[in-house]
């Protein structure tokens, strides 16, 4: 082989490993990753017999997740593969690349007493993908025509990607497994009976369904990409709920308050909302809210107050009405002997008319505290307010 033979071979080898390092990023799972090693490989390698084995050291067990045979099916997971002939097993528990020629296939498996896992090729190359100095599965070529169909080089070949392959498949898996945990943590969320959202120098970046619903909203592309400002029902109370969250942030990465936010048809509801920001340096880049609907709390609460002041009127007027009728009783007991006595020249009648109005009048008010049905205050000098008998009263006699 010439120097610029080995030259072009090298670059064909470091486009190979490029091509499977892009592979891991553009392909969608694992099978489409390794349809991409499978052709990449095909420039450097014949590889019409071609198979990607994973290990599983805690059950014993390998599974073929790649492969392509022109004699045999694809077997099923081997368990107690190290208990098998089988050269894939061979490989892993050695830890380096082994090539097996026809006899030595059938030499291994009589060794083992057992019969040779599927058709014995004429040379078989197998290679371990290792990363991180652990066995994550083996790789193979192999032949069934011909013993020359491969050299001592193919073998080194075939070792020098497999680790770059490891890593690949590594690198996927680690994907898979954090996509599934995204998956598996949305349809969390998306069960979640209050509104949760993420985001972004606040901007909508991801809504659960039951912010959708909360805030009256046709779909989650109502939200995405939008200003949190949205939601307030003005600029001003965007702007101060904006300042008291961001203080709260910054200091302790958290911050929970009770504000009105409007839904899509411009009606209001009074809502709890909770934030939390993972960097206090930059508090709002990005921050997980939810937000609950207290209205019917807030209302259950204002009936709750409103009930209680009615209690203590209540009580406060019929402790008035107690105190104030017996005298009262007195007084018209002693007007009435006045009435009687038809010499009384004491008084003028101009007075007792005084005195009879002022009384009715003191009957009539407390007729009217003891018909006190709901809570009401008027504006009294002082800045103060007091109850207003009249209107708090049931009866407008």
């Amino acid at each position: 082989m010439t120097s610029q033979q080995r030259k072009r071979d090298a670059n064909t080898t470091i486009d190979v490993l490029f091509e499977i390092s892009d592979a891991v990023n553009r392909t969608l799972d694992l099978n489409e990753l390794f349809g991409v090693i499978h052709k990449s490989l095909g420039r450097i390698l014949n590889v019409d017999n071609f198979f990607i084995a994973i290990h599983n050291s805690e059950k014993d067990a390998i599974t073929f997740d790649y492969w392509v045979n022109e004699k045999d099916e694809m077997p099923g997971e081997i368990t107690n593969f190290s208990t098998t002939a089988s050269l894939t097993g061979e490989v892993i528990t050695a830890q380096k690349p082994l090539i097996f020629y026809k006899d030595d296939i059938l030499n291994f498996a009589k060794s083992k007493g057992k019969k040779p896992i599927g058709s014995p090729s004429e040379i078989w190359l197998g290679a371990p993908l290792m990363s991180r100095d652990r066995v994550i599965g083996a790789m193979a070529v192999q032949s069934f025509t011909s013993k020359d169909m491969y050299h001592r080089s193919d073998l080194d070949l075939l070792n020098s990607v497999s680790q770059h392959i490891a890593l690949a498949i590594e690198r996927k898996q680690s994907d898979r497994a954090l996509r599934n945990q995204q998956v598996i943590l949305e349809q969390i969320l998306e069960l979640s009976p209050v509104g949760i959202t993420l985001l972004e120098n606040r901007v909508f970046k991801w809504v659960n369904t039951e912010m959708v619903k909360l805030f009256g909203y046709t779909g989650k592309a109502d939200f995405r990409d939008r200003s949190v400002g949205m939601v307030y029902p003005s600029k001003e109370e965007d702007e101060r709920v904006n300042k008291t969250v961001y203080a709260s942030l910054a200091s302790g990465g958290r911050a929970t308050f009770d504000a009105d936010l409007m839904r899509r048809d411009g009606t209001i509801f009074h809502a709890n909302v909770k934030l939390s920001s993972a960097d206090s340096s930059n508090p709002m880049a990005w921050v997980i809210a939810t937000i609950t609907d207290i209205s019917s709390r807030k209302s259950a609460e204002a009936d709750k107050i409103q009930r209680e002041k009615l209690q203590g009127v209540l009580e406060m007027a019929g402790a008035v009405c107690h105190e104030l009728n017996q005298p009262l009783q007195a007084i018209l007991g002693c007007f009435e002997l006045i009435m009687m006595d038809r010499n009384a020249e004491t008084l003028p009648s101009r007075d007792l008319d005084t005195i009879r109005s002022q009384i009715i009048r003191i009957g009539a008010i407390t007729k009217r505290l003891s018909r006190i049905t709901k809570y009401k205050t008027v504006d009294y000098p002082g800045n103060t307010k007091i109850v207003d008998i009249w209107g708090s009263s049931g009866n407008t006699e």
